[in-house]
């Protein structure tokens, strides 16, 4: 197997996305490679995550290399997190580190109608395929794994297959689908839903992002036809098996004792817009009974959300929230909060989700304060192909069974194409956030697993 290009010196004062201060933008320009920049150096700001030199023989050397040149790219110099939103510079930046890593290996490279990013080894049309990989953006100020350890694993797999001297009997593709956190335009999975079928064109056309700029016109300045966007169910067609890898959303396995786990379920989940409407006035001057002051109906409602999903035996999140008109002196006028909701069944979902809309409705009406909720995106219960699943936790020696409330892209295939998921142990549970985190020597066994699962389904 060729080995990756190295890493090149970086680029004098890179330029910075305008968008997201503290975010180096590394953007190759026609015909040119992009350079992986240095992450300045500050006491606030841990080291860039990278799997230490010492595990080299674990890890093995196309892991270690593709990490180092991955981990630099969009991530902020003031927080240690990243910001790989979709369509941005960044987005951008990891893109072409894909388009590299499939040249480095002779692999056929293809980006689909709905951007998503596939490297072929062996012939794409041949149908039958085996496919892994994951995504490579992030929510906002994320962790260094959350979905660039499955395609780092997914090349280096590719890479261990090649060093057995494993002959794949059918293709093998390595895939980076694009908009899976939904940090910029507000909807999970954009690209796996298109392709599945599960988004509307013009319902994605349309989705906009906190600065008003449609996905359209995203597509557009990226050089992308919006007009393409759509079902895919040729390309699905192809494939007979899709495995991602993922970090552990989560601390499952550290009770455990095993370095990996395999994908049982993901939660039914979703997410809710509330809207809170009172009256503007000046903090003041407005006597606290003459107050319709949204956000302590809000606040209410966090609380109230909470409670009703531990009685439940659920999740419910407000982890985002838009106030207008935003004035430190100033009463808002709307308060806006989105609510991320999961449970482990439907039933439970919904009654907890319709239980919040109760408490905030109430609230409300005791506080003059208009309520109205709309539901945003729905994903149902996924049970992952038990054949698939089983056949996988066979293949690892007992490996243990664990659902998750977190959604993926192999939540949104399963209705398409059998799917399966791995994940690797988290030690921490920290998920979404800078200290997310894997050991070298987890990441060596995800490989391998991966590895392993690859051969028992492609090379047969």
């Amino acid at each position: 197997m060729t080995a990756p290009a190295g890493t090149p010196g970086a680029d004098p004062e890179p330029p910075h996305d305008p968008a997201h201060p503290g975010v180096t933008s590394t953007t190759a320009q026609p015909g040119e490679r992009a350079a992986s920049p240095a992450v300045p150096a500050s006491p606030a700001v841990p080291a860039s995550p990278a799997v230490p030199a010492s595990s080299a023989s674990s890890v093995g050397p196309s892991f270690q290399r593709m990490w180092r040149e991955l981990a630099p790219l969009g991530r902020s110099a003031t927080t240690g997190g990243y910001r790989r939103h979709a369509w941005t510079p960044a987005d951008g930046d990891c893109r072409a580190w894909f388009r590299e890593q499939a040249a480095a290996r002779g692999l056929v490279h293809e980006e689909d109608r709905n951007g998503n990013q596939w490297a072929w080894y062996g012939d794409p049309r041949a149908g039958g395929a085996v496919v892994t990989g994951s995504h490579l953006d992030s929510v906002p100020d994320g962790g260094a794994f959350d979905g660039p350890l499955g395609v780092v694993s997914g090349f280096a797999a590719l890479d261990g297959l090649r060093a057995r001297g494993a002959a794949p009997a059918v293709p093998l593709a390595v895939v980076n689908f694009t908009d899976e956190e939904g940090a910029r335009f507000g909807l999970a999975c954009v690209g796996s839903r298109l392709t599945a079928g599960g988004l509307a064109p013009e319902t994605a056309r349309a989705l906009r992002d906190a600065e008003g700029v449609s996905l359209a016109t995203a597509l557009e300045r990226a050089g992308r036809d919006p007009e393409a966007i759509g079902p895919d169910p040729e390309r699905l067609g192809r494939i007979a098996a899709f495995v991602e890898l993922h970090i552990e959303q989560g601390r499952s396995l550290v009770d455990t004792g095993h370095p990996v786990g395999v994908a049982s379920a993901v939660w039914p989940h979703g997410r809710w817009r509330f809207d809170f409407t009172g009256e503007a006035n000046h903090a003041g001057t407005t006597r606290l009974d003459d107050r319709r002051d949204p956000m302590l109906t809000y606040a209410g409602t966090v609380l109230d959300a909470r409670e009703q999903a531990r009685l439940a035996g659920a999740l419910a999140t407000f982890g985002k929230v838009a106030v207008e008109p935003n004035g430190v002196n100033a009463i808002p006028s709307v308060v806006r909060g989105w609510l991320d909701s999961r449970a482990p069944d439907e039933p439970t979902l919904d009654a907890l989700v319709t239980a919040i809309e109760r408490a905030a409705a109430e609230r409300g009406r005791r506080e003059g304060v208009g309520v109205r909720t709309e539901r945003e995106s729905h994903t149902p219960l996924v049970e992952f192909d038990h054949t698939l699943r089983d056949q996988l936790a066979a293949r690892l020696g007992g490996a243990p069974l664990l659902p998750t409330g977190a959604g993926h892209d192999a939540g949104i295939l399963s209705g398409s194409v059998p799917t399966a998921m791995l994940y690797v142990r988290n030690p921490t549970g920290v998920s979404h956030a800078p200290a997310e985190f894997a050991t070298e020597d987890d990441c060596a066994a995800g490989v391998a697993a991966l590895t392993d699962v690859l051969e028992g389904l492609a090379c047969r």
